[in-house]
C-alpha cells in the first residue's frame, strides 16, 4: 500500500470516528422543572462575573447567541423589544455569548443596541452543559430558579410573547401558541 493510500484510509477512519463520537456522545439534556447550570461567567464588558442566581426572584430569559449567528442577529431586536415591554413585570434577559470573539460580540451588542446582561462562554463549556447543538437557544428560568420553558431555535417577538408573556402574567402559555420547538 502506498503512503498516499495509507493516509487516505487513516483520514477516512478518523472522519468515521469523529462522526461516531458526535452521534453517540452523551449530551446533558435539561428538562422543564430542573435547575439550569449556573456557575458565574465573566461579563462581556469585563466588569466582573454574573450568574442567573444574581436575579433570583425574577423571570430570567437566558439566551445563548454569537455574533456570527444570522438567526441570533434576527432574534436579538425582538428580545430587546420584549425586555423593554416587560421589564416592569419582572423580566430580566441574561445573554450568554458562546464560542465567539469578545470584540465581535461587543460590536454586535452595540450595533443592535442590546441592553441586557451579557456574559461570555468563550470555549462553549456552558453551551455544552445545556446540551445545545446550535444557536440561538433560549431558556426561561422562573423566580425560584427552575426552567419554565426551553426553546431550541430563534424566536420572533410574537413567539416570545406567546411563550414568556403568560408566565409573566401568572398563567401557563396556551399550547396552541407555543412554537413546536419549545417545551413548556
Amino acid at each position: 500500500m502506498s503512503n498516499r493510500a495509507f493516509l487516505a484510509v487513516i483520514g477516512a477512519l478518523a472522519v468515521i470516528a469523529l462522526l461516531a463520537f458526535g452521534v453517540f456522545k452523551a449530551e446533558p439534556s435539561l428538562a422543564v422543572g430542573e435547575a439550569p447550570p449556573d456557575a458565574p461567567l465573566p461579563r462581556l464588558d469585563g466588569s466582573g462575573d454574573a450568574a442567573i442566581a444574581d436575579f433570583a426572584g425574577s423571570w430570567v430569559l437566558v439566551n445563548f447567541w454569537a455574533s456570527w449567528c444570522g438567526p441570533c442577529e434576527s432574534e436579538s431586536p425582538d428580545i430587546q423589544s420584549l425586555l423593554e415591554d416587560r421589564a416592569d413585570d419582572g423580566l430580566v434577559v441574561f445573554g450568554i455569548n458562546s464560542r465567539d470573539a469578545t470584540d465581535s460580540a461587543r460590536a454586535f451588542e452595540q450595533e443592535l443596541g442590546l441592553t441586557w446582561e451579557m456574559v461570555r462562554d468563550g470555549d462553549g463549556k456552558r453551551m455544552d452543559e445545556y446540551g445545545i447543538p446550535g444557536l440561538p437557544e433560549s431558556f426561561l428560568v422562573d423566580p425560584e430558579g427552575r426552567l419554565a420553558a426551553i426553546c431550541r431555535g430563534p424566536l420572533t417577538l410574537r413567539q416570545l410573547n406567546a411563550v414568556v408573556g403568560p408566565f409573566l402574567d401568572g398563567a401557563r402559555p396556551a399550547a396552541a401558541g407555543v412554537p413546536p420547538f419549545c417545551e413548556v
